[in-house]
């Protein structure tokens, strides 16, 4: 499995990396920007991410820009719903305003709320058949 973390928080950052690396291989953004390059530049190199842990306040631009971003960058790719990677909002937020934004409107497949709990991230690695040693 291929990992981007998108996180402008070091602590948050380093958490998921610890928490994701023996699943899979991470790469990390400090900001949306970097993020929506990195995405791009994964599919140009042939080894798309399979799970995008995505923070919704970031610099330069935010979680919900980047996820629209990426999922169209995926559908410009002809990439189907199916093959999609999988978007995990990642934010302190919690509002319902934010989690019917980050699903109905830009396409995420989860909402976890910081701090995150290694079991419920381990939770949907299985759910998405993301790791097979779970």
């Amino acid at each position: 499995m291929k990992v981007l973390i998108a996180e402008d928080d070091f602590t948050s950052r380093r958490l998921l990396q610890k928490m994701l690396s023996p699943y899979g291989d991470c790469d990390v953004a400090v900001n949306g920007e970097e993020a929506v390059d990195a995405f791009a530049m994964a599919h140009r190199e042939g080894q798309p991410y399979q799970l995008v842990c995505l923070d919704i306040m970031m610099p330069e631009m935010d979680g919900q820009k980047v996820l629209k971003a990426i999922r169209q960058q995926e559908k410009d790719l002809g990439i189907g719903s199916r093959d999609e990677a999988k978007v995990v909002m990642t934010t302190a937020l919690d509002s319902p305003k934010d989690v019917i934004e980050a699903y109905y409107r830009g396409g995420c497949n989860d909402y976890l709320v910081k701090p995150i709990e290694k079991s419920m991230l381990l939770k949907l690695l299985g759910k998405y058949k993301l790791a097979s040693s779970l």
